[in-house]
């Protein structure tokens, strides 16, 4: 390596270190802050106000903005640009909105939870006996408001741990999860020990996971194309027997939602992870298709395919 192009390599690399501290420095200060403007009993003032950082993290995120432009590209290849466009805008001002009420959650009560949950699709797969006692992974996706289906099966009677990943600064995770436990939902953390949710499982347990994100493990189809998909809950299955239950709360009004449980999925004699799994991403696909505009598409979801050259760029339009 040349000392120019070794130059240029050390100042990129002192650049992304200086911006990775100033965004820990800054991680629990705005934290902080967002909690105080969002904590409103107001619903519907909730709701504006987190439509509205919706709608500046759009003006702000232009290449999350085209990141998801291209998934809808790929997921919905029938859709005009106008209409993607229309969806990647309402996508932003529905996570605003979800950030919104996750912040405000500790202020809701088991009576507005149960008042917000308008209709439940499935509800007697969910109370079956047999899923209590092997336990349960409740399969979901970023869709909807994940958060407000956890508190609703607390209130349904049902223990709940999820399996998330960790902020980056401890201070915030801290928070997080004070928020997460204050109506009774457990949390591990995504990579750590398999004996706790093997415990868990055994003990009856709904283990709440979200296994729609770009991974290595493996390719399998989703919404047609190849993508890299998580093998875990598959595994877990096989190894437990637990169900796999595809569900999802998804907003239907101001302060209203639906919940939708699925058939759930049991594999059968001879079935490998990867099959478990291409029933898994049907089960989601068929989730976001209730409100594609409910689904986190600014995360880059065939990133794994397009590396391996199994998918190729769709032609970007421009941001509106």
């Amino acid at each position: 390596m040349s000392s120019k192009s070794g130059s240029a390599t050390e100042w990129r690399n002192f650049k992304k270190r200086t911006k990775t501290r100033i965004v820990n420095a800054l991680s629990l200060p705005l934290f902080n802050l967002l909690v105080r403007y969002f904590r409103v009993k107001d619903i519907a003032l909730n709701e504006r106000r987190g439509e509205k950082a919706g709608l500046l993290f759009y003006r702000l995120a232009g290449k999350r903005r085209q990141v998801a432009f291209n998934n809808l590209k790929i997921a919905f290849p029938e859709w005009t640009d106008e209409k993607r466009h229309e969806v990647v805008l309402e996508h932003y001002k529905h996570f605003g909105r979800v950030m919104a009420d996750f912040l405000r959650s500790p202020l809701r009560t088991e009576e507005e939870m149960r008042n917000s949950v308008v209709r439940v699709h499935g509800l007697e797969e969910f109370l079956k006996d047999e899923n209590r006692s092997l336990g349960t992974l409740g399969v979901t996706a970023h869709l909807g408001n994940w958060e407000r289906f956890s508190h609703w099966a607390i209130i349904m009677g049902r223990s709940i741990t999820s399996v998330a990943r960790e902020a980056n600064d401890s201070g915030v995770q801290v928070k997080v999860d004070a928020i997460r436990s204050h109506h009774g939902m457990k949390m591990l953390a995504r990579g750590r020990s398999i004996r706790d949710l093997l415990r868990l499982l055994k003990e009856g347990e709904l283990i709440g996971i979200l296994p729609d994100q770009n991974s290595k493990e493996a390719i399998i189809p989703f919404f047609g194309q190849p993508a890299g998909t998580v093998l875990g809950p598959a595994v877990l299955h096989l190894r437990t027997k637990a169900p796999l239950l595809p569900s999802c709360c998804v907003r239907v009004g101001v302060g209203q939602y639906e919940i939708h449980l699925l058939e759930p999925i049991v594999a059968v004699d001879g079935e490998t992870p990867e099959q478990v799994m291409t029933r898994v991403n049907a089960a989601i696909e068929q989730m976001i298709r209730i409100a594609p505009e409910q689904y986190l598409w600014m995360h880059d979801r065939w990133r794994e395919a397009r590396r391996r050259g199994l998918l190729s760029q769709p032609e970007s339009s421009p941001n509106p």
